[in-house]
């Protein structure tokens, strides 16, 4: 990585967390989690959240909260209503409908970190890379890879790139870790980014 790419770590602020709410998962799924909790929390990263209390959700407030780390959660009306929530968080915002949920949860956010999920968390990932690759939200996005969750969507990102629906230049709009604590190193390595994107989102035969 040049030197030019590397983000001054002062700029990332806020982390976006994208993760699973299930409680069903091996033991390493949560330990992750919560282990990435804590790092963010440790180097002073203010952290968004869908506001779980369960799942890989809750075990990563939970990771955050108990270094002291500032932990902000949206949640839609429908699932407070379930008591879904966590209960220790530093801020909690109840919006209309997870449309609203999603976009606050991404409009101030300096980088996102994807931890293994479901339906739900493979939207919002997809959709923060739609984004970045038209150039509206142009931060890190990390996927954090515990026990190889994700090998077969980063296979699949490639066989796209290869069938050319997508770019080679968009290889640069991820990074990959296996660990949580590689996360930091990898959202200020992480290729730079900006408005200009739209000007090569489509696959050319001069970009391809």
């Amino acid at each position: 990585m040049t030197e030019e790419n590397l983000l001054d770590s002062t700029k990332i602020n806020r982390v976006t967390v994208y993760a699973a709410s299930s409680g069903a998962l091996k033991p390493h799924f949560y330990d992750a989690a919560r282990r990435l909790g804590e790092v963010l929390a440790e180097a002073g990263k203010s952290i968004i959240y869908g506001a779980g209390g369960s799942g890989l959700m809750g075990s990563m407030a939970d990771g955050a909260l108990s270094r002291k780390g500032e932990v902000y959660g949206v949640i839609p009306t429908f699932l407070q209503e379930l008591e879904l929530s966590h209960r220790g968080l530093t801020g909690l915002t109840v919006v209309e409908d997870m449309r609203t949920r999603k976009h606050l949860m991404l409009s101030d956010s300096d980088a996102v970190v994807t931890l293994p999920g479901g339906s739900g968390t493979y939207e919002e990932l997809f959709e923060v890379l739609t984004l970045k690759r038209l150039g509206r939200w142009v931060g890190p996005i990390v996927l954090v890879n515990t026990a190889g969750f994700y090998d077969g969507l980063i296979r699949f990102l490639k066989h796209s790139i290869e069938e050319r629906f997508m770019s080679t230049s968009h290889l640069k709009m991820w990074e990959v870790v296996d660990q949580p604590e590689e996360v930091l190193e990898a959202m200020l390595s992480a290729h730079s980014w900006d408005g200009d994107a739209l000007q090569f989102s489509n696959v050319t035969v001069a970009n391809a």
